[in-house]
């Protein structure tokens, strides 16, 4: 009976080894891409600036208060560049002095890949100093095949599926590894070992010491690339989404849409606000509040009546439920932000793992199955020896 058990359980450890193969040869050089991009994103904003410094004018400049008619003045200068009377602006509060970034949405787009222009204003808000579309500079590029690889919500679709694979894979790992005997032997590295050994042994090694990072990685990009999943899994409460009143009067403007929100929200701080093109629509701004881990995407607003200035709405994630709270961690556990400085320092390094796994699995199979062909049999470079 002891025999049959363990000839089961190595049949089963084969047919584990066989998924993780498969799996790795399928789906390892998109988890490469897929991370090479993301350590480039950690710092986009970073290093975007570092390649356009006329973005970075300014910066020691006195930073504008809410009550500056600089962001006004910004939103005027950039609907007369562009005459879209339906067309929406996001404008970015980002705490420091310099180039005001902001977003232009064309009343044609549709959708979260919908097109958008990506605009910087001076720091007066008299002047455009760049704008360049999304997706056509090499930051956003980076982006959008990150998340979408290119294809828009279809290219989403593939990410967060072949995300759930990865996860199989990272989990098969595990399991291929795990030592029927000695642990010292099986978390050692051989520097004088055969260069098949030594493949292996990093393969190995760098799969384990990054296992619990890389999971977290790409569990929560799995979260961000499936938005109905992630509802569906943690059913986070809705954004409301209230509409402005029939009163076609003059929009009121940014500085009072931010004085109407602090009031509601006097400890939140502003990061965003949505100045709508459509009659209907609200005003939104966008806040962190004490609690929310994400800096620069927030998840609580305040709507406001376009027309009237009057509070029609708030979303408050710290009364939003804990389906919320968990959705409020997901991009700051996936982008690094999480830990500050040193942890966006660890998942840049960390993007770079998956192109080690696939470069060392792919040599070490290779390298087996050249070996095979001048000793004897070999199925697919799975062996049942102890890893």
């Amino acid at each position: 009976m002891s025999g049959h058990r363990r000839s089961a359980a190595s049949r089963a450890r084969i047919l584990v080894r066989r998924v993780h193969l498969w799996l790795g040869l399928s789906l390892g050089l998109l988890f490469a891409v897929l991370g090479l991009t993301g350590s480039a994103l950690v710092f986009y904003t970073g290093i975007d600036a570092a390649l356009h410094p006329v973005v970075e004018a300014g910066r020691n400049d006195r930073v504008p208060s809410l009550a500056s008619s600089v962001w006004d003045r910004a939103l005027a200068t950039g609907r007369a560049r562009w005459h879209d009377p339906a067309g929406k602006w996001t404008i970015e509060v980002t705490g420091e002095g310099g180039t005001i970034p902001a977003r232009f949405y064309p009343s044609s787009g549709h959708g979260h890949h919908a097109d958008r222009r990506m605009v910087w204003f001076s720091p007066d808000g008299t002047r455009i100093v760049r704008a360049e579309p999304w997706g056509g500079y090499l930051m956003s590029w980076l982006y959008q095949l990150h998340m979408a690889l290119l294809a828009g919500d279809l290219g989403s679709q593939v990410v967060g599926w072949s995300g759930v694979a990865m996860l199989l894979l990272l989990v098969s790992g595990i399991v291929a590894w795990w030592p029927r005997g000695s642990w010292s032997k099986a978390v050692a590295f051989k520097r004088n070992a055969v260069p098949i050994r030594r493949l292996r042994d990093l393969h190995k090694l760098s799969g384990l010491w990054s296992m619990a990072l890389l999971f977290v990685l790409v569990a929560t990009g799995v979260l961000l690339a499936l938005p109905a999943v992630t509802q569906a899994l943690l059913q986070p409460t809705a954004v409301p989404a209230p509409k402005s009143s029939d009163d076609w009067g003059g929009q009121v403007s940014i500085v009072q849409a931010f004085a109407a929100a602090r009031r509601i929200l006097p400890e939140g701080r502003i990061v965003f606000v949505d100045m709508p093109g459509a009659q209907d629509a609200p005003i939104r701004v966008r806040l962190q509040v004490p609690g929310d881990p994400h800096q620069r995407f927030p998840g609580s607003y305040v709507f406001i009546d376009q027309f009237s200035g009057q509070v029609l709405a708030v979303h408050d994630v710290r009364h939003a439920g804990t389906g919320t709270t968990v959705v409020s961690w997901v991009r700051t556990l996936h982008d690094g932000t999480v830990g500050g400085l040193a942890t966006r320092i660890v998942a840049v390094v960390l993007g770079f793992v998956p192109t080690l796994l696939f470069a060392t699995g792919v040599l070490h199979w290779l390298h087996r199955g050249k070996a095979s062909r001048s000793t004897g049999p070999f199925y697919l470079g799975i062996t049942t020896e102890r890893l």
